[in-house]
Parts: structure tokens; sequence; C-alpha cells
């Protein structure tokens, strides 16, 4: 219960903290009456004067608190040494939600209509980067059907960065880049090839996997060959920086005249299909990717046959005990031999080799690439998302949140509804309102990759489900909303807690270092595959992007 208020006003400008209830996280254990400064006298007479609340943070657990009076707190720690801080309103996360959201509509005519992007940052500065383009090909690079002078290649990538930025950054300048030469020339052999105009499967894989090690190369090699050169430190660090931290890569290549769409993963970033099924009217969950990760039993295999007699190769689920991804770029301390890092170490900075360190490099950049084809007059839409949305939603429930959201614009019954979701009647009727997700079971798998049963204990759900301990109720109005024009910032509302306006408030709330206790970067693009306009162009949907952005947004044709 609420403490009473004081006898007296309280001096201007001071208010303070005072709350006895339930943490967030639904352990009494942990609530205790807060204040941030010693209350006066108690008497009936009341002091709060429009409802302001605190986040009380006490090391891994959070609650909130009512303030009292109308100035900011007179301390930032109340007197058992919390951190308090002013929890945002409704308004205000709305808004810190929806500050990077972007979204553009596709006009041509090649099976996109729409695609979504939103960041939000945890870390201080954001770790997680992205990257899309759009590039339109002629039949003398890439042959087409029925003579069509052209094609287009699509692109879409996401990138989760660790122990710094850099890495990620670069893979947002050059990525892409890297991935459309080496598809250049193989298209471009097979259009001169006597046996078909087109380039087979394998080819086309090994173009990414060559694209995504020739960078990798270029960030740990051939940046340390160019730094022994010239042993300047300040060029040195720029030079070295990428390759000292990481990144995961998640890009996706879809060519326009096969509909072929393929993902190349390197690391625990993860894409998912959702494709509606007529009958139903539900969609189907399909990952396209596997996560990378120390605790996935087929990296862990591949990982000790490349490397036998190091038993503590994966420890902990962790490369060499330290490292969660088993893929990724940079990282060069997984790659590097013992005496490269030691010359680095001496003459520059860095790390202090791993003691376990014998047959490196561990460590690869080298995608595994998976293909599917693309069924734009279903509706078929693709999430590609960092690992902090999976830790916080299933498969079923991210993809059942877009054909939620779907829904909503169709039927009219969210805000969202406008021009910029015409196309949506070109192939999904209005349905019937639901109480629970529009999504069919069996999208949810295993850490191989494996459909997971239907019946999910408390260990099967994604871990930050379980450190918020989310009731687990089948009634989607009980946990979601639909309240955003952007299809991947409704994703990340509903990943925060949806309905739990206060849950959602208080993560918001959290400035790093603090809320990578909760969690991590996150960064979602949804892509809507369809039979939209054909004018060619590629424009900004401004009523699903930031406004503070749109005078930087630019279409990525």
């Amino acid at each position: 219960m609420r403490s009473k208020p004081p006898s007296l006003p309280l001096p201007e400008g001071v208010a303070y903290v005072a709350y006895k209830g339930p943490s967030l996280q639904q352990n009494p254990a942990q609530a205790r009456s807060l204040t941030t400064n010693a209350p006066p006298q108690i008497t009936p007479i009341a002091a709060v004067t429009h409802d302001r609340k605190a986040l009380v943070v006490d090391n891994d657990q959070f609650f909130t608190g009512q303030i009292v009076g109308d100035g900011p707190l007179a301390k930032d720690t109340d007197d058992r040494g919390r951190k308090v801080l002013e929890m945002l309103s409704p308004d205000q996360a709305t808004e810190r939600i929806r500050k990077n959201e972007q979204s553009y509509l596709v006009g041509r005519g090649r099976g996109v209509v729409r695609y979504d992007v939103v960041q939000l940052p945890s870390n201080d500065p954001i770790e997680d980067d992205h990257a899309e383009k759009i590039i339109e090909v002629p039949n003398s690079v890439a042959a087409t059907d029925d003579g069509a002078p052209s094609s287009d290649w699509m692109f879409w990538g996401v990138f989760d960065g660790h122990s710094g930025w850099t890495t990620s950054a670069k893979l947002r300048q050059a990525l892409i880049s890297f991935a459309a030469r080496e598809l250049n020339t193989t298209y471009k052999a097979a259009v001169s090839s006597t046996k078909s105009p087109f380039p087979d499967a394998a080819s086309i894989d090994a173009a990414l996997k060559s694209a995504f090690t020739k960078l990798d190369n270029e960030i740990c090699i051939e940046s340390v060959n160019k730094v022994f050169a010239n042993p300047r430190k300040p060029f040195g660090a720029e030079l070295l920086a990428p390759a000292l931290s990481g990144s995961c890569a998640l890009l996706s290549f879809y060519d326009t005249r096969s509909n072929l769409f393929r993902v190349a993963c390197t690391g625990d970033s993860r894409a998912v299909l959702g494709r509606r099924n007529p009958k139903s009217g539900k969609w189907f969950a399909t990952p396209l990717s596997e996560d990378q990760t120390g605790s996935n039993p087929n990296e862990e295999a591949r990982m000790r046959a490349e490397h036998p007699g190091e038993d503590k190769v994966i420890w902990r689920g962790r490369v060499l005990g330290n490292l969660e991804p088993t893929r990724a770029f940079g990282d060069a301390a997984y790659k590097w031999t013992k005496d490269i890092q030691e010359q680095i170490q001496s003459k520059f900075f860095g790390r202090t080799p791993n003691p376990l360190l014998r047959t490196p490099p561990y460590v690869t950049a080298e995608p595994v690439v998976t293909t599917t084809k693309i069924e734009p007059r279903n509706g078929d839409f693709v999430v590609l998302a960092t690992d902090g949305l999976w830790e916080m939603l299933t498969n079923e429930e991210v993809v059942g949140l877009v054909g939620q959201w779907v829904e909503a614009q169709q039927n009219g019954t969210s805000p969202a509804k406008s021009s910029g979701t015409a196309w949506l009647t070109s192939w999904f009727s209005g349905a019937k309102p639901q109480s629970q997700l529009p999504v069919e079971k069996g999208g949810n798998t295993d850490k191989t990759g494996k459909p997971k049963s239907d019946i999910a204990g408390k260990e099967d759900l994604p871990i930050r489900q379980q450190q918020w301990q989310i009731p687990q109720d089948n009634n989607m109005h009980s946990r979601f909303v639909v309240e955003d024009k952007n299809a991947a910032t409704h994703l990340i509302r509903n990943a925060l807690g949806g309905k739990d306006k206060d849950m959602v408030c208080a993560l918001l709330t959290l400035p790093s270092p603090y809320s990578r206790r909760y969690r991590d970067d996150l960064t979602v693009e949804v892509i809507f595959f369809g039979e939209g306009a054909s004018d060619g162009a590629v424009r900004v949907n401004e009523e699903a992007s930031s406004q503070s952005n749109n005078d930087k947004l630019k279409p990525k044709l």
C-alpha cells in the first residue's frame, strides 16, 4: 500500500518516492517503502498533484514507486543505495520507441511492396547496425525471362555488434557491396555460359560465402599487415578497431526474377518467414536461419571436429569459455595466433591472449545460406532481427504479432490504417476478430532448428520472458496491442511488454548500462511481399517513419 502523504507542503522543487507493493517482476520480497529524502510528518493532507512514477533499480530487480510532489527528485538514490529514476510516461515511451523507425514503400512491381525498420539502443552507443539496398541489374549481367531489360537484387541486413560498435558499422558500410560484387561475377559468368544463362544454386551460395569471408579477411588479416607496415598508434587504432570488436551478420538477398530469398547467417541473429494458410487465415512461422552459438549442439560438434583434443573449445556454452556466437566478423582474439596478439598488445593495445588459445582460428565469418521460394501473391513477409528480439519473443509470437498488425490494418481497427497499407487489399481478405494471435503451431524451434513441442515448459520460453516472469496467457488481448504504424515498431513495443504499459515504460526508462541487465540492443526489419504499385519508385513512408529522421531518410535504390 502507498505510504501516507506528508502533513506540510514539500519544499519547493523537492519530491520524494513512496511505495509499498510488488515489483514489476512479481517479487514481493524485494518490495519496501522507498524515499529519496526523509519524509515529513504524516497527516491526511494529499500532496500528489499528478501521476508521476519512479523506477527503483536494485541489482537484478526493479519496481515502481509513486513520486509525491511536483519538483525533481531530491536524490538519484534512496536510503538503501538503490538507483531511483523518474519513469517515462506512456507518451514519452512511445516517442522513444519510434525515434529510429523507418518505412519504405517499394513501387518496383517486382514482388516487394514495403519494408519497415526500427532500432532501439540498450548500449550507449548502440552496437547494432543495419543496411538495405535495391540494385537494378541489366540483363547483360543477370539474365531475365521474356526479354525483360532488367531485374532487381534486393538486400536487407542486420548486424549485431559486441565489444563495441566498430565491426557492425564496417558491415553496414561494406557487406552489401562485397556481396553484390561476388554475385555480379557469378551471374555474369552464367550469362555467357553455353549451358544455362542462370547460375546454379551452389554458385550463388558460394558467392555469398565468399563475400563474407573476403570482408572478414580484410578486417582481421589485411588490417594487421597494414599496421605492421605502418606502426603509428593513431593509424593502428582506427584500422584494428573492427578486428578487436565483433559482430554477427544476417544478410538476405532477394532475386526478383526467380523469387528466391536467400539468407546468409553468421552468428545468432535470426530470420523468420510468415506465410498465410489460405484455409485457416492464420500464419505459419518458418525459421530461415539457425542460431550459431556454443549452446547449439550442431555448432559444438563442428568446432570439436575442427579442434580435436581441445576439451574446452566450447566451455560453458561459449567459445573458449568466453564468446557466445561461434561465427562472427572481427573477434580477432579468436582468429589471430598468440604471436600476433602479443605483438599487437606490446606495440599498440589489446587483450592478453586467452590461455586456452591453441589452434586458431576458432571463429569463422563463413555463413550458412538457406534458400526459400517467396510467394508474393500469398502476402508472405519476413522478419529479420538481432538476438535481442528473440530473447523476448518466440518465432510464433513474432509472426503472430505481424499477422495481428496486418489484420488490424485491413480491418480498420488500428490507427495505422492509411494509404501506406493500401497494398494489403490486393491479397488479404478481412478476417473475424480473434482472441489469439493468428499463427499456426509448430513454428518454434530448439537450438538445432528442430520444431519444439507445442506444450512449452518454462525452460523453452525466451530468456527475457523467464527473467521477467511473464504470465503465459493465450489470449492476445491480455498481452499485446496494436498502436503503431510501423510493423517493426509494433514488434518492439510488444516485446517490451505490450499492454503492460508500466513494463514498457520501465524498460525504456532504464539507462545504459543498467538496461543491459534486462534487454539487449534491438534491430528489427519486416519485409512485406506482394503485388503493389509498379511506378519504379521507392519512397519514404512518412507516416511510419520518425519525423525527426524524415529529412535524413533517402530511398535506397
